[in-house]
């Protein structure tokens, strides 16, 4: 990649987009954060703080006021805001990344795939944990048969939270897309998806536990796989013992491992990517091994490889100056709400859910 930088606006300086996407796009080469959309006043004196030479802009509308100066936008916004602005940046001749979930329907999500491809222009979805250190370990051990023919998959992204945070991740208004399954549930469902292809059966139990929540804080989906291969997924805020962040089961070998990749914490605490950036200590590393328990010592330590966030933008400015593939698509983002939705009425109506 060569040339002058894509110029690209970030809607949104919260969560998302101060420790995830503002860091990733300035450290990416292609690409160059131009201007920050925030309308509050202390996360404008933030954003001016880690970048001086970004612009920034009060609202969305008059960040696409001046779409000719820009060349990407980055949507990092709260969840109701997605379709909407996704489909306003389209319809302006931009293209744009959209943080998950990228809707709160599958049809949603579809249809701005159309649009964008209507227009000739990229729709990426961030789903960053495809890239996580534990998560590229597993894939690695999957394709190469390691473990064997893989029966079940366990994934564990659990938080021992009591309290509420507030906000509109916990709200209770459905046009808010809150709640751990379309959260954290966005990202167990969407790894499963990659490791293991369609799901024909999806079976799922949603429970509000802390008091006052209003959205569900502790969720269970257990998939059925096209391939045969089962998959248990746990998101929960009210996990007093942590288990296993993965739990994986096949014919040949278990892989065990614990701990969240440290990345998102890197971040958090101000660290930029950089010479050993994603890796991780070997006492954390996960354990294979079969009629064993990795708890007491057993299996074989495998190297954790190093997570990879910068991956994602780094395929972004590929795509859009090399032509390279899309990261992440919609249509893939579609399929992961797919089952999102089937869980959700699955939770609602006790059933299992075909798809």
């Amino acid at each position: 990649m060569t040339g002058t930088p894509l110029r690209v606006g970030l809607v949104g300086y919260g969560l998302a987009g101060s420790v995830f996407h503002a860091p990733l796009i300035a450290a990416t080469e292609g690409l160059a954060l131009d201007t920050v959309v925030t309308s509050n006043p202390e996360r404008q004196q933030q954003a001016r703080a880690a970048y001086p030479d970004v612009r920034l802009a009060a609202t969305a509308d008059e960040l696409l006021g001046r779409a000719d100066e820009l060349d990407l936008i980055v949507i990092a916004s709260p969840n109701r805001t997605h379709v909407p602005l996704a489909t306003v940046t389209l319809e302006t001749g931009l293209p744009v990344v959209v943080d998950k979930p990228v809707a709160g329907t599958a049809a949603e999500a579809r249809k701005l795939a159309a649009l964008a491809e209507e227009r000739g222009l990229l729709l990426s979805v961030f789903q960053n944990r495809r890239w996580d250190n534990d998560f590229l370990t597993l894939r690695k051990l999957v394709d190469e048969g390691g473990l064997g023919d893989v029966y079940r998959f366990e994934s564990r992204f659990e938080r021992w939270r009591p309290q509420l945070k507030g906000g509109w991740r916990e709200s209770g208004d459905p046009a808010e897309i809150g709640g751990l399954l379309y959260d954290l549930g966005s990202h167990v469902v969407d790894q499963a998806l990659v490791l293991f292809g369609p799901v024909t059966h999806v079976y799922a139990e949603t429970d509000i536990r802390r008091e006052g929540a209003q959205t569900d804080d502790d969720t269970f989906i257990a998939l059925t796989h096209a391939s045969g291969v089962r998959s248990h997924l746990h998101v929960s805020a009210t996990t007093a013992q942590l288990g296993p962040r993965f739990r994986v089961l096949g014919s040949k070998a278990g892989y065990v491992k614990h701990g969240l990749d440290p990345q998102e914490a890197a971040l958090r605490d101000g660290a930029r990517p950089g010479p050993g950036w994603g890796t991780e200590p070997e006492e954390l590393w996960g354990r294979v091994g079969a009629g064993e328990s990795p708890v007491t010592g057993g299996g074989t330590p495998v190297p954790t490889l190093p997570g990879d966030y910068p991956a994602y933008y780094e395929g972004v400015a590929r795509a859009l100056l090399d032509g390279a593939p899309n990261p992440v698509t919609a249509l893939e983002a579609a399929a992961a709400l797919d089952v999102l939705e089937a869980a959700r009425r699955s939770a609602r109506e006790k059933v299992t859910v075909t798809l």
